[in-house]
């Protein structure tokens, strides 16, 4: 369990650092704001899913 900890940690550095913020808002502006709002809302769900996970939530 300490290993997946572990790599999903560094997942998700490596994710922060490779991604560019304004890369990224730029792209979300060129598609629309039904767009932006579809992929934050996408994106905090995944936080949420994922930090739940590294909490040791109910296994469902």
């Amino acid at each position: 369990m300490q290993s997946f900890r572990l790599s999903l940690f560094l997942l998700l550095g490596v994710l922060t650092f490779s991604l560019s913020s304004c890369a990224a808002i730029a792209d979300i502006f060129k598609a629309g704001a039904y767009t932006g709002i579809i992929g934050v809302v996408l994106i905090v769900a995944l936080v949420l899913f994922l930090i739940s996970k590294m909490r040791g939530g109910r296994n469902v």
